[in-house]
């Protein structure tokens, strides 16, 4: 059966490689609506290429480009949030929601409340709003599919047994580029160093956010959320190789395990099925090939992010609304040249501290983690002469 799809982030690298998939298997998929930023020429190109029926562009500014980029093709187009919102609302079984950081949040929340299916790659979705998240989506009859590989592989591996018997749920992490450096010399090196991840080919932010092992925070809370597992059934676990991806550690110590070689494509083609298995013509995993698999546990000294982003979950409340938007002002900022490395964690940490007493609630809606999310990014902004 063929399905419908729409995609949020269609030129970044989630979207890239999701593209690939529906390339490969043109009969079981129709793509309805494809969404960018503001490169209005990657979009054309991608609405093409996949044969949507409409595109939309966040940027404004864009509209006009769009429109003549896409002149004879018969695809419509749009700019701007109406844009977005006439993308998410058209008639379509699956949105895959790629857009990277809060600006994802809006867009993937209103794909949930038109009662779409959500393979989410957006984890600020979750890290922002995680509890109105879920309940809009408990209360809508909506399924949620993890595109990100670790959750990916947590679903499965979940599926092995009853949540009650989970003793702990595991996240792999490669380390990033600065897996095996000192901290003296990870306070020098600059935002491109940052951003050369060994492993995956992401956005710069993302990248970042792996050098710092913030994005391994960030995941924690939104497995926390997806599987409903306390922060104390959570961890992370440092592997290299990027074979093992998520496992889970049952009570009477027996370990399920999800395994595959780092391609983005095996997740967001799973995601897309709904765990109906698509043939995939990509390397197998050969074990004896690679012959040894390392694991070693985070240094939180050398990345205190991972440490900031630990305690905001198990304070809960809005403080990991808090701790993705100060997160986002100083990874921008690190990446202008404005601060230090070491700079992003200080500052994270500041408009944390700021906020902890006044012991907010969880957002019960998006448009209350929005605020918070706003005055968040106002505090961080406030911050940065002292550490520019």
């Amino acid at each position: 059966m063929t399905r419908s799809l729409t995609i949020l982030g269609a030129t970044g690298s989630i979207g890239r490689s999701t593209a690939d998939v529906v390339l490969a298997h043109r009969d079981e998929f129709r793509v309805e609506a494809v969404v960018g930023g503001r490169d209005a020429a990657a979009l054309a190109e991608v609405a093409r290429r996949l044969g949507a029926r409409f595109a939309a562009l966040s940027d404004e500014r864009g509209g006009e480009t769009l429109k003549e980029a896409l002149s004879g093709t018969g695809i419509a187009s749009g700019a701007g949030q109406s844009a977005i919102l006439e993308a998410v609302a058209r008639e379509t079984d699956v949105v895959l929601a790629a857009i990277s950081g809060t600006a994802g949040l809006a867009p993937t929340h209103a794909a949930l409340k038109a009662g779409r299916r959500i393979a989410l790659a957006n984890k600020e979705s979750l890290v922002c709003a995680g509890e109105a998240f879920m309940a809009d989506a408990r209360r809508l009859g909506v399924e949620i599919m993890p595109v990100d590989s670790e959750h990916n592989a947590l679903d499965h591996a979940l599926a092995a047994g009853l949540n009650r018997d989970v003793e702990k749920a595991v996240i792999t992490a490669s380390g990033g580029p600065f897996r095996t450096w000192s901290k003296e010399r990870i306070a020098q090196a600059d935002a491109d160093v940052a951003s050369a991840h060994p492993v995956w080919s992401m956005g710069s932010k993302i990248n970042i956010d792996s050098a710092t092992l913030m994005n391994k925070g960030l995941e924690l809370i939104e497995a926390h959320h997806l599987f409903g597992l306390e922060a104390e059934r959570l961890d992370v676990l440092v592997h290299p190789e990027a074979i093992v991806h998520g496992l889970v550690q049952w009570r009477d110590g027996a370990v399920t395990a999800g395994l595959a070689l780092p391609d983005m494509k095996v997740p967001i083609a799973n995601a897309l099925r709904h765990r109906e298995r698509l043939q995939m013509d990509l390397p197998r995993l050969d074990l004896a090939a690679i012959g040894r698999l390392s694991f070693d546990r985070p240094d939180e000294e050398r990345f205190p992010c991972l440490s900031l982003a630990k305690a905001a979950l198990k304070a809960g409340g809005a403080m990991p609304t808090v701790l993705n938007a100060a997160n986002e002002i100083a990874v921008e900022a690190y990446r202008a040249g404005r601060i230090r490395f070491y700079d992003i964690s200080e500052m994270v940490e500041s408009v944390c501290s700021t906020f902890s007493g006044r012991r907010l609630s969880a957002p019960a809606i998006v448009a209350d983690a929005l605020e918070i999310d706003r005055e968040a990014r106002e505090a961080a902004m406030g911050l940065m002469p002292a550490h520019a």
